[in-house]
């Protein structure tokens, strides 16, 4: 947890978007967790964070199963501090359950913000937005990560693209008479990323050259072929080691 790690192996981390600067209370499915599942109890102190990169030591005042309160014991506002900033925008696999895999891991190895992308060849047109923002939650707590990515809804290609963004912007190719760079060469540590991966069957000709008119630089990660889960945490992995 970079600044301020937690020392134990067992530690429990929750989710409290609405911490104030005293109290918190833990959510109906949170408090049942704290106080049935580990079976803590009053004066026990416990872990929170608001999914916004703080990190709140709390002792446990009321053990109600709907709604745990707790008093805020300490405070570390930069407990998850990062080097960079990464804004991945992945397009849908057909099987949400390896699409939702890859966002899990993204999550853990540490990811800002993340856009679902509908392209040209696209198989999968609709997502539970809900369910992802569930999986997103649980692997922040399960990594003892204390920022929460931004999860956006699903968008166009051409309507994403057409965004502005502060920072480097690249684009996984597959396409060989397109000159590309190797990813990890083209990465700038310490900056701000923005890198799309497309769907199964890969951006179209069309997307491809309105992303490198969009000023998306063209990026390759070696000879071999990746699903659209690998490409994505290809991604998140290189930023992670060349920023650490």
């Amino acid at each position: 947890m970079n600044n301020h790690q937690t020392s134990s192996a067992n530690t429990q981390l929750f989710y409290a978007p609405d911490v104030c600067s005293e109290r918190a209370t833990l959510s109906e499915e949170e408090s049942k967790h704290c106080i049935r599942a580990l079976r803590l109890s009053v004066g026990d102190t416990i872990h929170l964070t608001d999914g916004r990169g703080t990190l709140y030591e709390a002792r446990i005042i009321s053990t109600d199963f709907k709604r745990c309160e707790v008093a805020i014991t300490a405070t570390h506002p930069t407990a998850g501090a990062r080097p960079y900033y990464l804004h991945l925008a992945v397009a849908p696999t057909k099987n949400i359950d390896r699409y939702e895999q890859l966002l899990e891991k993204a999550t853990e190895t540490g990811v800002d913000e993340i856009t679902p992308l509908l392209c040209a060849h696209s198989e999968r047109r609709t997502l539970n937005h809900t369910r992802i923002e569930k999986c997103l939650v649980a692997a922040m707590k399960q990594s003892l990560k204390t920022v929460l990515p931004l999860l956006n809804p699903l968008t166009p290609f051409a309507e994403f693209i057409r965004r502005p963004f502060d920072g480097h912007k690249y684009i996984g190719c597959c396409k060989e008479h397109i000159p590309r760079t190797l990813f990890r060469t083209a990465l700038s540590p310490h900056s701000r990323m923005l890198a799309l991966i497309g769907p199964e069957g890969d951006f179209s000709d069309e997307e491809m050259q309105q992303a490198i008119q969009a000023s998306f630089r063209p990026v390759t990660f070696g000879p071999s072929r990746f699903r659209v889960e690998t490409a994505g945490m290809l991604v998140c992995m290189t930023a992670y080691i060349m920023n650490h």
